[in-house]
Order: C-alpha cells, then structure tokens, then sequence
C-alpha cells in the first residue's frame, strides 16, 4: 500500500505517509484501515505526502466521497485535528480541497489544515517530532 501508517496510542494520534504513485482507491483504503477501528475514535491524525511522486488521476468527486466518507467516521464525542503535509503543489491544492469539503460535512468533527512542512504540522497538532 502506498500509505504506511503507525497508531500511536500514548500520543491519541495516527500517522501516514504517502510514498510513490497514489491512487483515490488507497486513499479510501487507508481510510477504511485505520478508522473503522474503534480504538482510535478521536485520534489526531498526521498525514505526510511528501514523499509522493504522483497522484493517479486526481478529480473532484474522488476528493468529495473521501471527506464525505472521513466525515461519517468521526467521533461526535472526542472532536480532534488532522493536519496534511503536502510540499508539492498539486498535493497542497488536492488537499486543500479535501479540508473544504470536510469542513462543510455537518458529520465532520475534525479540524483539518494543510500544511507545506512537517515542522508546521507537527506544531498544529501540539506533537513534538
């Protein structure tokens, strides 16, 4: 899978990093992976495209059903902050407009904001690195 994740349970926090070719499909499977488990409702979430070398066939509605979908997944009760890094440009936008979307979602109960550096997202999330 493109998107390696580690939950760390001492820190209620989920950190991925996106690495090579990235598709809409290994975003919702992430997505699935992580949070469908209950142990981690309320989790902050870091997610690092740096390393991504492309974005398969980003469009719109892909971007849409993924907020629609992450939304559907938060915790009402433990409100929590996912931060996006995203250096390159196509990423920083993809992402910008993930935020949008999830934002506008009434089942939404993450903070979301993305960021150029991982320095940034760290500190946003109140995480040492």
């Amino acid at each position: 899978m493109p998107l390696d994740y580690e939950i760390d349970s001492k820190r209620r926090l989920v950190m991925a990093k996106g690495r090579g070719a990235v598709t809409d499909q290994d975003l919702l499977g992430y997505q699935c992976a992580v949070w469908l488990r209950p142990e981690v409702a309320g989790y902050s979430e870091l997610v690092d495209m740096s390393a991504v070398e492309r974005i398969v066939e980003p469009n719109t509605e892909s971007i849409r059903q993924l907020a629609r979908l992450s939304a559907s997944m938060d915790s009402a009760a433990l409100p929590s902050k996912f931060a996006i890094v995203a250096p390159q440009h196509l990423a920083y936008g993809l992402g910008r407009m993930y935020a949008t979307f999830r934002s506008l979602d009434e089942n939404s109960t993450k903070q979301v904001a993305v960021f150029r550096t991982l320095a940034e997202a760290l500190a946003y999330l109140g995480v040492e690195a």
